[in-house]
């Protein structure tokens, strides 16, 4: 072999280029051009392009999601616009009557200021509108839903009522047979005067209305506002309306407003099944927001939630939309959902996207049919895919449009790269291999790494969850470390690639070393690149089959950087030899990308990390480490998929050791920050959530009393009882079996625990019958003993069948059906009013085969579990000393703080 000496000495200076030609055995001279370009990029450039995409991020989300429109004053808005300020009064007004749960004389104030303000709208009312205004107060009646939450639940509830105000074109007839429902609850959590969830839905609609009534009577569509009661107690509200009030009939969409934290932008989370909604209303809001993968989540079960939507879908089959404020998770069903924390202009933003959306559908000629008939594939292929651009645009298209636009997609990109392969051949397949190969050692190291530093946490800090109260902990805690383990794997994944190729260019062509090397190097950095647009179009493909809505996401991720790559660095001629990648390919491949996703990762995640504090459903049943490491997880996931094509750059710059550097530094402080306790895990605005409850255990033939101290924040709850001081042991021995659910870790003290109730409290399950026929059947009388909130959990591997009647007027509650249960147990939740019934017959059908647990002699039939809402001294002077940074946390199967517990055995 001959070597032209300048070539030689242009690559003994590492030139970037060259010429090198070889004299095979045949004599001809074979003469190959070799420019490489300068592969060593700056480390500064890698420094400020870093920092220019962190602010860039940054940007996006405060922009997209924290971007307020200016709160208007009723001047200012006008006669017929939306004022925040005025919404702001009634917000401040139903929060004045401080927690107002179902059954309490504050719910019943705040109802009546609700009565009272839609009376006040009708008085006011356009001339040519007809406002009418209904108290209704709804009959007993049981919800049963065969999915999510509640399923496998019969729940009951009696003496509720309701704020029903309906707004009619006075000259339109067909409005009365036409409505639009929109609907949300006035009922808290009895840990919270619910600034965020719902007054701020109520005020948003009391100020809708009173806008609404001076349009109206440019309608063709009635209005109809809910304002209902008992949606916390299990969406009790929504279904009484649906099943018993006369104007339910003429509802033909449903809206629905919550909350799961307070303020910022009220977001769309739920659409559909008809699209007609969403689309309308991405052509009239002002500031739309909302998104497909808020939906995929919540319709998926990872967030474990129910809203009054799911009622309006179905029991009632109509279709609509969900909004929710998310702003602040962590103060959900806390004491600091106040109105402090209330952001100024959320008000504003779900007002005045509502007042133009109901204003465009009510004058539509238009209108959905409302609970229409429609096969699984018609609904399916309807199905919107929606999602906003910075908050000003919205863009909806239906999956049917999806199919045909991912199909297309996939399509193309396997030809483009069956045919490189093909011309590639076995080499081409092997370094696809190898490049999809360093995406996996990406996730492996990255998730290895976030799992360590999640284990650790809860060894080294005081509590496992230290960054709850300031979020942006997670960037070090576990951004830092799943970068670096993204980065460790890509680099070890960008070794085994150069060691390959080089083996094959050895073999191929005679080329100097230094040549070679760089050659291969360059070669390794463009499959990294190309392997990342590979692993989007396998997710994309799988998106796509299952037709999951948020596969758009994948979408962008693999146009916009498939197409930078074809514009700036692809060739069609195979001698060429391969360049650095073009700086400018990135920064226009991920523009757009970044721009579709950055804003809904960093709220995602903001929304995880506020989840935290409830996170055990069953406090003390989970590893301490186990909601780092989820949260850990999801942001080592995310950034494995959204660097894959940015870490491909780095292997051959000068930044590497300064970006290793600054990762381990960012690392180190925030786990020296956490770990002594500079900056407290939680505060006074954002507090763990505990519940103490004073139990009157009457399981065993004699009753024991105590209160009992747990969390759903994991960690130990040793330095609040220290600080509490009224004896509180704590330990895994410490459970307790509330019925809907199993305390595993707590603490409990006997301190003054017979005080505060008396023998008669207590309830009773009295067997009235016990026939042993052809069928076994059972009678058995309960007596809540006054309480009107109270859960039975029946065991269904005995029990077939049952029917629940109200034992003083014989109203059937519950009739002989086919339910579902959840492990062997079928739950009654029951919620009232004060006069909502407390004596109750439960007749029991066996099945016939259930004597197969005579061994178990002790094994409950029954479980009953009733709740009052009643201070007891004990319980008073442990409120009074629970720290600052603990809060009293609410739900819908939560005790209050004072519950009684009673069994019925099998072997009665």
């Amino acid at each position: 072999m001959w070597q032209r000496r300048e070539t030689a000495s242009a690559a003994s200076r590492g030139s970037s280029s060259g010429e090198a030609s070889e004299m095979p055995s045949n004599g001809v001279e074979i003469r190959t051009n070799v420019r490489l370009g300068n592969p060593r990029r700056s480390s500064y450039v890698w420094l400020a392009l870093l920092l220019i995409i962190t602010y860039s991020c940054s940007s996006i989300y405060n922009y997209q999601f924290q971007n307020m429109p200016m709160p208007l004053t009723s001047e200012q808005a006008g006669k017929r616009g939306f004022s925040e300020i005025d919404a702001f009064k009634h917000v401040k007004a139903l929060t004045e009557f401080g927690p107002h749960p179902v059954g309490s004389d504050a719910l019943h104030g705040a109802l009546q200021y609700v009565l009272t303000a839609s009376q006040t709208i009708k008085k006011t009312a356009h001339w040519e509108v007809d406002v009418e205004v209904d108290l209704f107060h709804a009959k007993s009646g049981v919800n049963r839903l065969v999915s999510g939450l509640f399923m496998g639940k019969s729940l009951v509830y009696s003496d509720l009522s309701h704020v029903v105000v309906r707004i009619l074109p006075k000259y339109v007839s067909e409005a009365r047979e036409h409505s639009i429902l929109v609907s949300s609850h006035i009922d808290t959590v009895f840990s919270t005067e619910g600034a965020g969830d719902c007054s701020s839905c109520v005020g948003v609609m009391l100020e809708l209305a009173r806008g609404i009534s001076q349009w109206a009577h440019g309608l063709k569509r009635g209005v109809i506002f809910l304002f209902n009661t008992g949606e916390e107690e299990g969406l009790d509200g929504a279904h009484s309306f649906i099943t018993q009030h006369p104007w339910s009939s003429t509802v033909r969409m449903a809206i629905d407003l919550e909350a799961m934290g307070i303020g910022g932008m009220s977001s769309i989370f739920q659409a559909g099944p008809d699209p007609w909604a969403i689309e309308k209303f991405a052509l009239a809001a002002k500031y739309p927001s909302g998104q497909t993968i808020a939906q995929d989540l919540f319709t998926s079960g990872v967030i474990k939630s129910a809203t009054d939507f799911q009622v309006y879908k179905e029991v009632a089959g109509l279709s609509g939309l969900d909004f929710a404020y998310v702003d602040n998770t962590a103060v959900y069903h806390t004491k600091n959902d106040k109105l402090e924390l209330l952001k100024k202009g959320s008000l504003q933003h779900l007002g005045e996207n509502m007042l133009a959306f109901l204003l465009h559908i009510g004058a539509s000629a238009d209108f959905p049919v409302g609970n229409a008939t429609e096969s699984e594939d018609d609904i399916s292929n309807n199905n919107a895919i929606y999602f906003d651009i910075l908050g000003t645009y919205m863009v909806v298209y239906r999956q049917k449009l999806a199919n045909m636009l991912h199909n297309s997609v996939i399509m193309q990109s396997l030809l483009i790269w069956t045919t490189s392969l093909v011309m590639g051949g076995k080499p081409a397949m092997a370094s696809l291999a190898l490049s999809c190969l360093s995406i996996v050692l990406m996730m492996f190291f990255s998730l290895s790494f976030v799992f360590l530093v999640a284990f650790i946490l809860p060894l080294i800090c005081s509590s496992p969850v230290p960054y709850v109260s300031s979020p942006w902990l997670v960037i070090g805690l576990f951004g830092a470390p799943a970068f670096l383990g993204a980065f460790t794997g890509q680099h070890i994944g960008y070794l085994l690639l150069t060691i390959y190729l080089s083996n094959v260019h050895s073999k191929r062509r005679q080329l100097p070393a230094i040549i070679q090397a760089e050659i291969t190097k360059l070669e390794a950095e463009r499959w990294l690149y190309k392997g990342g647009s590979f692993v989007w179009l396998i997710l994309l493909t799988l998106g796509n089959y299952f037709k999951i809505g948020s596969s758009y996401l994948a979408l962008v991720w693999l146009v916009s950087p498939t197409f930078a790559y074809g514009f700036f660095e692809a060739t069609l001629t195979p001698s060429r030899l391969p360049k650095p990648l073009k700086l400018v390919t990135l920064l226009i491949g991920l523009a757009i990308p970044f721009l579709f996703s950055a804003g809904n990762f960093i709220r995602l995640a903001a929304t995880v990390v506020g989840s935290m504090v409830r996170l055990e459903r069953n406090p003390g049943s989970t590893p301490e480490w186990l909601g780092n490491f989820l949260l850990g997880a999801f942001i080592a996931v995310t950034l494995c998929l959204t660097l894959m094509y940015l870490l491909s750059y780095v292997h051959l710059s000068e930044a590497k050791r300064g970006i290793i550097l600054a990762t381990l530094v960012l690392f180190g402080l925030s786990l020296a920050i956490v770990s002594s306790g500079v900056v407290p895990p939680f505060s006074e605005d954002t507090a763990r959530a505990v519940n103490v409850v004073h139990v009157v255990d009457a399981t065993s033939q004699n009753p024991t009393s105590y209160v009992s101290l747990f969390s759903t924040t994991p960690g130990k709850l040793n330095k609040e009882a220290e600080q509490i001081d009224e004896g509180f042991v704590c330990g895994r021995d410490q459970t307790v079996d509330f019925v809907t659910f199993l305390v595993k870790y707590g603490c409990r003290t006997n301190n003054d625990a017979t005080s505060g109730w008396i023998e008669s409290d207590i309830p009773t399950l009295n067997v009235n019958s016990d026939t042993k026929g052809n069928g076994r059947t059972s009678q058995v009388s309960i007596n809540t003993k006054g309480s009107v909130r109270w859960v039975l959990a029946i065991n269904t591997e005995e029990i077939e069948d049952f029917e629940l009647k109200d034992a003083e007027n014989s109203e059937e509650l519950i009739s002989v059906d086919k339910k579902t249960d959840v492990d062997d147990w079928h739950i009654i939740q029951f919620s009232g009013g004060k006069n909502a019934p407390t004596i109750f017959d439960l007749n029991l059908y066996w099945k016939s085969d259930s004597t197969k647990t005579t061994g178990k002699a002790n094994s409950p039939l029954l479980k009953l579990r009733t709740d009052v809402n009643r201070i007891t001294p004990i319980t008073e002077r442990v409120l009074s000393k629970l720290p600052r940074w603990c809060s009293l946390f609410g739900k819908s199967t939560s005790p209050h703080t004072l519950a009684f517990l009673k069994n019925l055995p099998v072997h009665f």
